[in-house]
Protein backbone atom coordinates (compact mmCIF):
# COMPACT_ATOMS: atom_id res chain seq x y z
CA UNK A 1 0.00 0.00 0.00
CA UNK A 2 1.37 3.94 -0.73
CA UNK A 3 2.64 5.57 2.52
CA UNK A 4 0.84 8.40 1.78
CA UNK A 5 -2.48 6.58 1.84
CA UNK A 6 -1.55 4.50 4.97
CA UNK A 7 -1.25 7.78 6.68
CA UNK A 8 -4.45 8.74 5.72
CA UNK A 9 -6.17 6.30 7.13
CA UNK A 10 -4.25 6.27 10.33
CA UNK A 11 -4.78 9.97 11.01
CA UNK A 12 -8.51 9.36 9.96
CA UNK A 13 -8.84 7.03 12.76
CA UNK A 14 -7.22 8.95 15.32
CA UNK A 15 -9.50 12.24 14.11
CA UNK A 16 -12.58 9.68 14.74
CA UNK A 17 -11.55 8.23 17.63
CA UNK A 18 -10.68 12.05 19.23
CA UNK A 19 -14.33 13.45 17.64
CA UNK A 20 -16.16 10.54 19.86
CA UNK A 21 -14.46 11.29 22.69
CA UNK A 22 -14.85 14.86 22.60
CA UNK A 23 -18.37 14.38 21.75
CA UNK A 24 -18.98 12.50 24.95
CA UNK A 25 -17.66 14.82 26.80
CA UNK A 26 -19.57 17.38 25.70
CA UNK A 27 -22.49 15.55 26.25
CA UNK A 28 -22.57 13.24 29.25
CA UNK A 29 -25.95 12.04 28.93
CA UNK A 30 -25.43 10.76 25.37
CA UNK A 31 -25.24 6.94 25.44
CA UNK A 32 -22.48 5.42 25.84
CA UNK A 33 -20.36 3.14 23.52
CA UNK A 34 -19.36 -0.17 25.56
CA UNK A 35 -15.92 -1.38 24.58
CA UNK A 36 -16.35 -4.84 24.06
CA UNK A 37 -13.51 -6.96 25.56
CA UNK A 38 -12.40 -9.62 23.53
CA UNK A 39 -12.82 -13.17 25.37
CA UNK A 40 -10.21 -14.42 27.25
CA UNK A 41 -8.04 -17.14 25.69
CA UNK A 42 -8.60 -20.92 26.43
CA UNK A 43 -7.37 -21.84 29.76
CA UNK A 44 -6.52 -18.25 30.77
CA UNK A 45 -8.56 -17.65 33.80
CA UNK A 46 -10.62 -14.85 34.26
CA UNK A 47 -9.23 -11.32 33.04
CA UNK A 48 -8.37 -8.89 36.07
CA UNK A 49 -10.71 -5.38 36.14
CA UNK A 50 -8.48 -3.36 38.12
CA UNK A 51 -4.70 -3.22 38.72
CA UNK A 52 -4.90 -4.34 42.77
CA UNK A 53 -6.74 -7.75 41.25
CA UNK A 54 -3.73 -8.62 38.84
CA UNK A 55 -2.85 -11.89 40.79
CA UNK A 56 1.40 -11.21 41.74
CA UNK A 57 3.26 -14.69 41.66
CA UNK A 58 5.47 -15.41 44.56
CA UNK A 59 9.50 -14.07 43.98
CA UNK A 60 11.51 -16.57 42.54
CA UNK A 61 13.69 -18.49 44.98
CA UNK A 62 17.31 -16.23 44.86
CA UNK A 63 20.25 -18.36 44.25
CA UNK A 64 23.02 -16.25 43.04
CA UNK A 65 26.30 -18.00 41.75
CA UNK A 66 28.40 -18.67 44.09
CA UNK A 67 32.60 -17.91 44.02
CA UNK A 68 34.92 -19.97 44.60
CA UNK A 69 36.68 -19.48 47.94
CA UNK A 70 40.37 -20.84 48.31
CA UNK A 71 42.46 -20.86 51.02
CA UNK A 72 46.28 -20.17 50.43
CA UNK A 73 49.01 -21.87 52.63
CA UNK A 74 50.34 -18.88 54.17
CA UNK A 75 46.64 -17.81 55.15
CA UNK A 76 45.37 -15.29 52.35
CA UNK A 77 41.73 -15.45 50.87
CA UNK A 78 41.05 -15.60 47.17
CA UNK A 79 37.57 -15.64 46.06
CA UNK A 80 37.16 -16.88 41.96
CA UNK A 81 33.78 -15.90 40.00
CA UNK A 82 34.29 -16.74 36.50
CA UNK A 83 32.06 -14.44 33.44
CA UNK A 84 32.67 -15.32 30.23
CA UNK A 85 30.22 -12.51 28.77
CA UNK A 86 32.65 -9.89 28.26
CA UNK A 87 36.87 -10.34 27.62
CA UNK A 88 37.61 -8.43 30.63
CA UNK A 89 38.89 -9.45 34.06
CA UNK A 90 38.94 -7.85 37.04
CA UNK A 91 40.13 -7.76 40.69
CA UNK A 92 40.12 -6.37 44.41
CA UNK A 93 42.65 -7.19 47.19
CA UNK A 94 40.71 -6.03 50.32
CA UNK A 95 43.18 -5.09 53.19
CA UNK A 96 42.61 -5.17 57.00
CA UNK A 97 43.61 -1.55 58.39
CA UNK A 98 41.58 1.71 57.56
CA UNK A 99 41.52 5.43 59.15
CA UNK A 100 39.94 3.82 62.40
CA UNK A 101 42.82 2.46 62.85
CA UNK A 102 45.71 5.80 62.35
CA UNK A 103 47.25 7.62 65.29
CA UNK A 104 44.95 10.60 66.16
CA UNK A 105 47.78 13.22 65.61
CA UNK A 106 47.90 12.37 62.33
CA UNK A 107 44.75 12.11 60.99
CA UNK A 108 44.05 11.52 57.51
CA UNK A 109 47.39 9.67 57.14
CA UNK A 110 45.31 6.53 55.56
CA UNK A 111 43.59 8.85 53.07
CA UNK A 112 46.34 9.80 52.01
CA UNK A 113 48.19 6.62 52.07
CA UNK A 114 45.64 5.53 49.80
CA UNK A 115 46.16 8.06 47.30
CA UNK A 116 49.94 7.98 46.60
CA UNK A 117 49.92 4.17 46.95
CA UNK A 118 48.95 4.60 43.07
CA UNK A 119 50.16 7.79 42.10
CA UNK A 120 53.77 7.18 43.81
CA UNK A 121 54.28 4.32 41.73
CA UNK A 122 56.83 1.34 42.31
CA UNK A 123 60.71 1.55 42.65
CA UNK A 124 60.91 0.47 38.86
CA UNK A 125 58.33 2.75 37.04
CA UNK A 126 57.03 6.33 38.33
CA UNK A 127 52.83 6.81 39.01
CA UNK A 128 53.18 8.80 35.91
CA UNK A 129 55.21 5.88 33.87
CA UNK A 130 52.33 3.28 35.14
CA UNK A 131 49.80 5.42 33.92
CA UNK A 132 51.24 5.64 30.21
CA UNK A 133 51.36 1.54 30.53
CA UNK A 134 48.47 1.19 31.68
CA UNK A 135 46.65 3.78 29.15
CA UNK A 136 48.24 1.72 26.12
CA UNK A 137 46.87 -1.33 27.44
CA UNK A 138 43.34 -0.06 28.60
CA UNK A 139 43.62 -1.09 31.62
CA UNK A 140 43.39 0.42 35.00
CA UNK A 141 44.97 -0.39 38.60
CA UNK A 142 43.52 2.07 41.26
CA UNK A 143 43.49 2.09 45.35
CA UNK A 144 41.41 3.62 47.74
CA UNK A 145 40.60 3.26 51.73
CA UNK A 146 37.57 2.86 54.07
CA UNK A 147 37.40 2.94 58.02
CA UNK A 148 38.23 -0.42 57.72
CA UNK A 149 40.43 -1.63 54.61
CA UNK A 150 42.47 -0.58 52.28
CA UNK A 151 41.97 -1.46 48.24
CA UNK A 152 43.80 -2.08 45.47
CA UNK A 153 41.87 -3.07 42.28
CA UNK A 154 42.65 -3.20 38.23
CA UNK A 155 40.47 -4.21 35.41
CA UNK A 156 42.01 -5.26 32.02
CA UNK A 157 41.39 -7.30 28.74
CA UNK A 158 42.13 -10.62 29.35
CA UNK A 159 44.45 -10.65 26.63
CA UNK A 160 46.15 -8.08 28.57
CA UNK A 161 46.28 -10.24 31.92
CA UNK A 162 49.18 -11.14 32.24
CA UNK A 163 50.78 -7.56 31.20
CA UNK A 164 48.81 -5.45 34.01
CA UNK A 165 48.69 -8.14 36.51
CA UNK A 166 52.54 -7.85 37.55
CA UNK A 167 51.90 -3.91 37.86
CA UNK A 168 49.02 -5.16 40.92
CA UNK A 169 52.21 -7.47 42.16
CA UNK A 170 54.88 -4.40 41.99
CA UNK A 171 52.62 -2.04 44.00
CA UNK A 172 51.90 -5.12 46.53
CA UNK A 173 55.15 -5.40 47.13
CA UNK A 174 57.25 -2.12 46.14
CA UNK A 175 55.42 1.06 46.42
CA UNK A 176 57.79 3.83 46.65
CA UNK A 177 55.27 7.08 48.01
CA UNK A 178 57.29 9.27 46.15
CA UNK A 179 57.64 12.66 47.92
CA UNK A 180 56.72 14.79 45.11
CA UNK A 181 53.31 12.77 45.08
CA UNK A 182 52.82 12.72 48.56
CA UNK A 183 53.48 16.66 48.49
CA UNK A 184 50.75 17.03 46.09
CA UNK A 185 48.22 14.69 47.67
CA UNK A 186 48.76 16.51 51.12
CA UNK A 187 48.24 19.77 48.98
CA UNK A 188 44.59 18.75 47.45
CA UNK A 189 43.71 17.60 51.24
CA UNK A 190 44.26 20.94 52.50
CA UNK A 191 42.52 22.19 49.75
CA UNK A 192 39.13 20.36 51.02
CA UNK A 193 39.92 21.42 54.59
CA UNK A 194 39.60 24.96 53.48
CA UNK A 195 36.26 24.34 51.95
CA UNK A 196 34.87 22.37 54.10
CA UNK A 197 32.26 24.16 55.42
CA UNK A 198 30.88 25.68 52.18
CA UNK A 199 28.24 22.83 52.19
CA UNK A 200 25.12 22.91 54.24
CA UNK A 201 24.75 19.08 54.25
CA UNK A 202 28.53 18.17 54.56
CA UNK A 203 28.98 20.53 57.91
CA UNK A 204 25.72 18.71 59.41
CA UNK A 205 26.51 15.30 58.46
CA UNK A 206 30.27 15.92 59.78
CA UNK A 207 29.16 17.42 63.14
CA UNK A 208 25.82 14.81 63.68
CA UNK A 209 28.24 12.20 63.58
CA UNK A 210 30.77 13.86 66.04
CA UNK A 211 27.45 14.59 67.97
CA UNK A 212 26.51 10.12 67.62
CA UNK A 213 29.80 9.30 67.95
CA UNK A 214 32.02 11.48 70.27
CA UNK A 215 34.27 14.06 68.96
CA UNK A 216 37.40 11.71 69.65
CA UNK A 217 35.67 8.72 67.89
CA UNK A 218 37.84 7.18 65.33
CA UNK A 219 34.77 7.64 62.97
CA UNK A 220 34.11 10.86 63.62
CA UNK A 221 37.67 12.44 63.92
CA UNK A 222 38.65 15.11 60.65
CA UNK A 223 41.58 15.69 59.58
CA UNK A 224 43.16 19.12 60.00
CA UNK A 225 46.09 21.08 58.81
CA UNK A 226 48.05 19.69 61.50
CA UNK A 227 47.45 16.28 61.15
CA UNK A 228 48.51 16.48 57.75
CA UNK A 229 52.04 18.48 58.42
CA UNK A 230 52.64 15.37 60.91
CA UNK A 231 52.03 12.96 58.03
CA UNK A 232 55.64 11.75 56.32
CA UNK A 233 56.74 9.05 53.51
CA UNK A 234 57.97 7.46 56.56
CA UNK A 235 54.73 6.57 57.93
CA UNK A 236 52.97 5.33 54.69
CA UNK A 237 55.83 2.67 54.26
CA UNK A 238 55.15 1.68 57.75
CA UNK A 239 51.89 1.12 56.99
CA UNK A 240 52.22 -0.50 53.84
CA UNK A 241 54.65 -3.14 55.65
CA UNK A 242 51.61 -3.23 58.85
CA UNK A 243 48.88 -4.17 56.72
CA UNK A 244 49.87 -5.76 53.67
CA UNK A 245 50.43 -9.47 54.79
CA UNK A 246 48.58 -12.46 53.18
CA UNK A 247 46.30 -12.98 56.43
CA UNK A 248 45.11 -9.41 56.34
CA UNK A 249 44.29 -10.09 52.71
CA UNK A 250 41.15 -11.20 50.71
CA UNK A 251 41.34 -11.01 46.84
CA UNK A 252 38.23 -11.42 44.71
CA UNK A 253 38.36 -11.74 40.88
CA UNK A 254 36.08 -11.95 38.14
CA UNK A 255 35.90 -12.13 34.78
CA UNK A 256 36.51 -14.31 31.62
CA UNK A 257 39.10 -16.91 32.92
CA UNK A 258 39.15 -20.63 33.94
CA UNK A 259 38.90 -20.90 37.58
CA UNK A 260 41.98 -23.86 38.00
CA UNK A 261 44.17 -22.16 35.33
CA UNK A 262 43.76 -19.01 37.58
CA UNK A 263 44.25 -20.47 41.07
CA UNK A 264 47.27 -21.86 40.15
CA UNK A 265 48.40 -17.98 38.48
CA UNK A 266 47.31 -16.89 41.98
CA UNK A 267 49.68 -19.59 44.10
CA UNK A 268 52.67 -19.12 42.51
CA UNK A 269 52.33 -14.93 42.79
CA UNK A 270 50.91 -14.53 46.33
CA UNK A 271 51.83 -18.72 47.62
CA UNK A 272 55.43 -17.21 48.83
CA UNK A 273 54.58 -14.46 50.64
CA UNK A 274 55.28 -15.52 54.46
CA UNK A 275 52.20 -16.09 56.36
CA UNK A 276 51.89 -13.18 59.11
CA UNK A 277 50.13 -12.30 62.74
CA UNK A 278 46.67 -11.20 61.81
CA UNK A 279 46.09 -7.63 61.76
CA UNK A 280 44.84 -6.22 65.02
CA UNK A 281 41.64 -3.78 64.73
CA UNK A 282 41.14 -1.17 66.81
CA UNK A 283 38.93 -1.50 70.28
CA UNK A 284 36.60 1.25 69.92
CA UNK A 285 33.54 2.40 72.61
CA UNK A 286 30.66 4.21 71.86
CA UNK A 287 28.88 5.90 74.49
CA UNK A 288 25.75 7.34 74.36
CA UNK A 289 25.13 10.86 72.77
CA UNK A 290 24.38 13.21 74.69
CA UNK A 291 20.62 14.47 73.76
CA UNK A 292 20.05 18.21 73.31
CA UNK A 293 19.50 20.88 70.94
CA UNK A 294 22.66 21.82 68.98
CA UNK A 295 23.61 24.56 66.47
CA UNK A 296 25.69 25.43 63.89
CA UNK A 297 25.19 29.00 62.46
CA UNK A 298 25.61 29.38 59.26
CA UNK A 299 24.27 33.07 57.69
CA UNK A 300 24.95 32.95 54.12
CA UNK A 301 21.85 30.03 53.27
CA UNK A 302 18.70 30.86 53.47
CA UNK A 303 17.78 26.93 54.38
CA UNK A 304 18.33 24.76 57.51
CA UNK A 305 19.95 21.03 57.89
CA UNK A 306 18.10 19.11 60.78
CA UNK A 307 19.50 15.78 61.85
CA UNK A 308 18.46 13.61 64.91
CA UNK A 309 21.17 11.08 65.87
CA UNK A 310 21.31 8.00 68.21
CA UNK A 311 23.33 4.75 68.68
CA UNK A 312 21.76 2.24 66.34
CA UNK A 313 23.10 -1.39 66.58
CA UNK A 314 25.12 -3.90 63.90
CA UNK A 315 23.83 -6.62 61.90
CA UNK A 316 24.44 -9.13 63.98
CA UNK A 317 21.86 -7.78 66.45
CA UNK A 318 18.51 -10.56 65.83
CA UNK A 319 16.46 -7.29 65.48
CA UNK A 320 18.07 -6.08 62.03
CA UNK A 321 15.59 -7.70 59.64
CA UNK A 322 12.67 -5.68 61.68
CA UNK A 323 13.96 -2.52 61.60
CA UNK A 324 15.39 -2.89 57.97
CA UNK A 325 11.52 -2.88 57.28
CA UNK A 326 10.37 -0.24 59.90
CA UNK A 327 13.81 1.52 57.94
CA UNK A 328 11.59 1.40 54.79
CA UNK A 329 8.28 1.86 56.51
CA UNK A 330 9.14 4.94 58.30
CA UNK A 331 11.90 6.63 56.22
CA UNK A 332 13.25 4.67 53.87
CA UNK A 333 11.74 6.25 50.19
CA UNK A 334 8.88 8.05 48.43
CA UNK A 335 5.91 5.80 49.76
CA UNK A 336 7.57 6.12 53.69
CA UNK A 337 5.52 8.20 56.41
CA UNK A 338 8.27 10.80 56.63
CA UNK A 339 8.18 11.62 52.84
CA UNK A 340 4.31 11.44 52.71
CA UNK A 341 3.59 13.26 55.62
CA UNK A 342 6.20 15.88 56.13
CA UNK A 343 7.43 16.36 52.48
CA UNK A 344 4.11 15.56 50.14
CA UNK A 345 0.87 17.10 52.91
CA UNK A 346 2.38 19.33 54.91
CA UNK A 347 5.08 20.54 52.52
CA UNK A 348 7.90 21.44 54.86
CA UNK A 349 10.93 19.61 53.70
CA UNK A 350 12.81 19.12 50.71
CA UNK A 351 14.47 16.07 51.53
CA UNK A 352 13.60 13.77 54.63
CA UNK A 353 14.56 10.55 55.73
CA UNK A 354 16.14 8.32 57.96
CA UNK A 355 16.20 5.15 60.18
CA UNK A 356 18.80 2.97 62.88
CA UNK A 357 21.56 2.60 61.20
CA UNK A 358 23.56 -0.64 61.21
CA UNK A 359 27.24 -1.14 61.01
CA UNK A 360 28.53 -4.51 59.85
CA UNK A 361 31.52 -4.84 62.49
CA UNK A 362 30.34 -1.67 64.75
CA UNK A 363 27.19 0.20 65.72
CA UNK A 364 26.10 2.45 62.90
CA UNK A 365 24.36 5.58 63.12
CA UNK A 366 20.40 6.26 63.98
CA UNK A 367 19.82 8.66 61.60
CA UNK A 368 16.98 11.41 60.66
CA UNK A 369 17.66 14.54 58.24
CA UNK A 370 15.28 17.27 57.32
CA UNK A 371 16.38 19.25 54.52
CA UNK A 372 14.02 22.95 54.83
CA UNK A 373 13.67 26.44 54.13
CA UNK A 374 14.96 28.69 56.87
CA UNK A 375 11.54 29.75 58.09
CA UNK A 376 9.82 26.16 59.10
CA UNK A 377 13.24 24.56 60.70
CA UNK A 378 11.40 24.66 64.06
CA UNK A 379 8.07 23.34 62.37
CA UNK A 380 9.85 20.38 61.03
CA UNK A 381 12.03 19.44 63.98
CA UNK A 382 7.97 19.60 65.46
CA UNK A 383 7.19 17.42 62.74
CA UNK A 384 9.94 14.50 63.01
CA UNK A 385 9.31 13.90 66.82
CA UNK A 386 5.46 13.92 65.78
CA UNK A 387 6.37 11.16 63.20
CA UNK A 388 8.03 9.16 65.82
CA UNK A 389 5.90 9.54 68.60
CA UNK A 390 3.22 8.18 66.54
CA UNK A 391 5.85 5.48 65.00
CA UNK A 392 6.11 4.53 68.91
CA UNK A 393 2.70 4.86 70.08
CA UNK A 394 0.88 3.79 67.26
CA UNK A 395 0.90 0.30 65.06
CA UNK A 396 1.59 -0.43 61.87
CA UNK A 397 -0.58 -1.45 59.51
CA UNK A 398 -0.74 -4.72 57.63
CA UNK A 399 -0.68 -2.64 54.00
CA UNK A 400 1.99 -0.54 55.18
CA UNK A 401 3.85 -3.06 56.35
CA UNK A 402 3.61 -5.25 52.93
CA UNK A 403 4.31 -2.34 50.77
CA UNK A 404 7.83 -2.22 52.93
CA UNK A 405 8.63 -5.51 52.61
CA UNK A 406 7.76 -5.35 48.15
CA UNK A 407 10.10 -2.68 48.43
CA UNK A 408 12.93 -4.51 50.25
CA UNK A 409 12.72 -7.41 48.37
CA UNK A 410 12.11 -6.43 44.82
CA UNK A 411 14.99 -3.48 45.20
CA UNK A 412 16.87 -6.61 46.71
CA UNK A 413 17.74 -8.60 43.17
CA UNK A 414 19.27 -5.46 41.48
CA UNK A 415 21.67 -4.73 44.37
CA UNK A 416 22.91 -8.18 43.35
CA UNK A 417 22.00 -8.52 39.57
CA UNK A 418 25.44 -9.45 38.38
CA UNK A 419 28.25 -12.09 39.26
CA UNK A 420 30.93 -8.82 40.29
CA UNK A 421 27.77 -7.92 42.62
CA UNK A 422 28.07 -10.91 44.46
CA UNK A 423 31.29 -11.64 44.70
CA UNK A 424 32.20 -8.39 46.29
CA UNK A 425 29.42 -9.00 48.88
CA UNK A 426 30.85 -12.36 49.47
CA UNK A 427 34.12 -10.67 49.96
CA UNK A 428 32.19 -8.26 52.20
CA UNK A 429 31.12 -11.20 54.50
CA UNK A 430 34.36 -12.91 54.46
CA UNK A 431 36.08 -10.23 55.50
CA UNK A 432 33.42 -9.09 58.56
CA UNK A 433 33.02 -13.15 59.56
CA UNK A 434 29.56 -13.30 58.59
CA UNK A 435 28.23 -16.18 57.33
CA UNK A 436 28.44 -17.32 54.05
CA UNK A 437 24.95 -17.54 52.82
CA UNK A 438 24.22 -14.08 54.43
CA UNK A 439 22.74 -12.74 51.56
CA UNK A 440 20.24 -16.00 50.80
CA UNK A 441 19.30 -15.33 54.89
CA UNK A 442 18.30 -11.61 54.07
CA UNK A 443 15.42 -12.51 52.23
CA UNK A 444 13.88 -14.51 54.33
CA UNK A 445 14.45 -12.64 57.42
CA UNK A 446 12.44 -9.70 55.48
CA UNK A 447 9.72 -12.43 55.09
CA UNK A 448 9.07 -13.54 58.55
CA UNK A 449 8.77 -9.79 59.52
CA UNK A 450 5.04 -8.97 61.13
CA UNK A 451 3.73 -5.63 62.31
CA UNK A 452 3.92 -6.90 65.65
CA UNK A 453 7.90 -7.05 65.41
CA UNK A 454 8.01 -3.54 63.77
CA UNK A 455 6.20 -2.11 66.60
CA UNK A 456 8.02 -3.52 69.11
CA UNK A 457 11.88 -2.63 67.33
CA UNK A 458 10.31 1.02 67.25
CA UNK A 459 9.57 1.25 70.84
CA UNK A 460 13.31 -0.39 71.44
CA UNK A 461 15.19 1.47 69.58
CA UNK A 462 13.20 4.79 68.75
CA UNK A 463 13.51 7.50 71.82
CA UNK A 464 13.47 11.28 70.53
CA UNK A 465 14.17 12.16 74.35
CA UNK A 466 17.84 10.69 73.99
CA UNK A 467 18.84 12.01 70.66
CA UNK A 468 21.32 14.99 70.44
CA UNK A 469 19.18 17.36 67.67
CA UNK A 470 21.38 19.11 65.54
CA UNK A 471 20.62 22.51 63.51
CA UNK A 472 22.67 23.92 60.85
CA UNK A 473 21.02 27.19 59.37
CA UNK A 474 20.82 30.99 59.56
CA UNK A 475 19.11 31.56 62.72
CA UNK A 476 17.69 34.89 62.20
CA UNK A 477 15.21 33.41 59.45
CA UNK A 478 13.70 30.37 61.82
CA UNK A 479 10.16 30.18 62.35
CA UNK A 480 10.96 30.30 66.16
CA UNK A 481 13.98 30.27 68.52
CA UNK A 482 15.11 26.77 69.04
CA UNK A 483 15.49 27.51 72.62
CA UNK A 484 11.93 26.64 72.92
CA UNK A 485 12.97 23.06 73.05
CA UNK A 486 15.43 23.52 75.78
CA UNK A 487 18.94 24.85 76.38
CA UNK A 488 21.22 25.55 72.86
CA UNK A 489 24.37 24.50 72.41
CA UNK A 490 26.46 25.88 69.65
CA UNK A 491 29.06 24.19 67.86
CA UNK A 492 32.12 26.28 67.03
CA UNK A 493 33.54 24.53 63.46
CA UNK A 494 35.52 27.33 62.80
CA UNK A 495 38.96 25.94 60.71
CA UNK A 496 42.27 26.01 63.06
CA UNK A 497 44.67 27.46 61.01
CA UNK A 498 48.41 26.63 60.16
CA UNK A 499 51.05 27.23 62.60
CA UNK A 500 52.92 30.07 61.49
CA UNK A 501 55.91 28.34 62.22
CA UNK A 502 55.28 25.94 59.57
Amino acid sequence: MNKSITVFFVLSALLLSTDSATAQAANPAAPKTEAKTAPSPKGSGTVAKAWDKVPIPPLHQFKPQEPRRVELGNGMIVFLQENHELPLIEGTVRIRGGSREEPADKTGMVSIYGDVWRTGGTKSKTGDELDDFLEAHAARVEASESSDSTFLSWSSLKENFDQVFPVVLDLLGNPEFRQDKLDLAKQQFASLISRRNDDLDEIAQRESTKLAYGKDSPYARSAEYSTLDAITREDLLQWHKRTVAPANMILGMAGDFDSAAMEQKLRQAFGSMPRSAPFASAKIAFPAPKPGIYFVEKNDVNQSSIQMVDLGIDRRNPDFYALEVMNELFGGGFSSRLFTNIRTRQGLAYSVGGGVGTGFDHIGITRFAMGTKSGSTVAGIEALRGEMDKLINGAVKTDELKKAKDAILNSFIFEFDSKEKVLSERMRYEFYGYPPDFLERFRAGIEKVTPADVDRVARKYIHPEKMAVLVVGNAKDFDRELAIFGKVTTIDITIPQKNPGK
